[in-house]
């Protein structure tokens, strides 16, 4: 079963895209706008993997719900304008897992919830793609069951696209994300992998291309 993720923003335009992107790649998300309905509904229901929380909500704020979280064993990560070092501190020493200041780029978002579910065992084991499993911790690819070949960076290039899958993901991005900002590379790196990935996995009309920005897989 995918993550069950809260998503407690009180602008609708950002909660929105958050929870549209978040679904996009497999998560399953609950929107909240207010802080006295999130604590009213912990009340009845605690089971979540994860909290995406704004500092400044109607009702209880963000510090405020932390402790109600931390208690229903809700892993949170902050997403709030307050990016000033104490609120930060504040934050953090309070228990929160990440705290990440708008505005953000979604790929990093992702990433760090990432970090978070794994930390809190809150990710499957594997990944499906049709008849494609992915196993990150074994670093292990199967097709109807026989295991595939991959070579370690194009392993690590398919696990990028299959986890942000339904997301257009540019040739630039997956090289800092892969190799780091340092990677001295050229952007051809990440077409010479995609190529050899369709290829195994017979992937042609899975893995788009798209046009002047990269590629994107489609689950």
């Amino acid at each position: 079963m995918q993550a069950e993720i809260l998503v407690i923003e009180d602008e609708e335009s950002i909660n929105d895209l958050i929870c549209m992107n978040l679904e996009a790649v497999g998560y399953h998300t609950t929107p909240f706008f207010d802080g006295n309905a999130v604590s009213e509904h912990l009340r009845k229901n605690s089971s979540y993997n994860l909290a995406l929380l704004d500092v400044m909500l109607p009702g209880k704020d963000g510090f405020e719900l932390l402790p109600e979280l931390k208690e229903a064993k809700i892993p949170v990560i902050y997403l709030t304008a307050k990016g000033d070092l104490g609120s930060k501190i504040k934050g953090l020493k309070a228990g929160a897992e990440d705290y990440l200041v708008k505005p953000f780029e979604m790929l990093e978002l992702l990433v760090r919830i990432e970090k978070v579910l794994l930390r809190n065992k809150g990710l499957e084991d594997y990944i499906r793609i049709r008849d494609v499993e992915i196993f990150p911790q074994q670093r292990i690819v199967k097709r109807r069951g026989q295991e595939i070949p991959f070579k370690p960076m194009e392993f690590d290039c398919l696990l990028l696209l299959a986890k942000y899958k339904n997301i257009a993901l540019s040739r630039e991005e997956m090289l800092n994300t892969l190799w780091g900002v340092d990677f001295e590379g050229e952007t051809r790196t990440i077409d010479v992998h995609v190529g050899r990935i369709r290829k195994k996995l017979d992937f042609q009309d899975v893995i788009k291309t798209v046009p002047r920005i990269g590629y994107r897989l489609e689950g």
